[in-house]
């Protein structure tokens, strides 16, 4: 299971400090950024996707060891030999309530989908199913923080900042996973 770090925040989102370091992977989704701070997995966000931040001010570091360890997992992910990451995370750029969400979602399990209001009603707030799927939205670490599993009232696929046809590659791993 994933080790999560997570800090205490405002309502605002707070930029990723001190600067992160990074590096590529490509996966056979396309090619991604990969972010570490000294907590842990900060950031996995596919090119172009929605929300990212800009990352060409932080370090590079291609033998950065959490990022080695975060590639070699989403290696075995995609290759269909691994179903649980085993990453420690760093969430706190996240504000309280992204947090909360971010956490219901690492709960989700592989193979499994759950809708956002049932997410939303998970976290004991039923009535904010919209900032519920804007935080999903926000999810600064696509795959390993499984917002792809989040689908709309009776199974739409509905929103995934990387793409649909990402969301549904990645649910179709998911299945795959699920019957090995």
């Amino acid at each position: 299971m994933a080790h999560v770090h997570f800090e205490r925040k405002n309502h605002t989102m707070k930029p990723l400090n001190p600067l992160p370091i990074r590096t590529r992977y490509q996966s056979p989704l396309g090619p991604m950024t990969l972010a570490a701070s000294d907590r842990g997995l900060c950031g996995a966000w596919f090119d172009g996707q929605k929300h990212q931040p800009d990352p060409q001010a932080w370090p590079h570091d291609a033998a950065h060891p959490v990022l080695l360890r975060a590639q070699a997992q989403l290696a075995e992910y995609f290759g269909g030999q691994r179903r649980v990451f085993e990453l420690p995370l760093d969430l706190a750029a996240g504000t309280n309530f992204q947090q909360a969400v971010w956490r219901a979602l690492l709960q989700i399990a592989p193979g499994a989908t759950t809708a956002y209001g049932e997410l939303a009603r998970r976290i004991g707030k039923p009535q904010a199913v919209r900032a519920l799927g804007s935080a999903v939205g926000r999810n600064p670490i696509s795959i390993i923080v499984p917002c792809h599993r989040v689908v709309g009232a009776g199974g739409a696929l509905t929103g995934y900042a990387g793409g649909l046809d990402r969301k549904t590659a990645l649910l179709r791993l998911d299945h795959l996973e699920s019957t090995v």
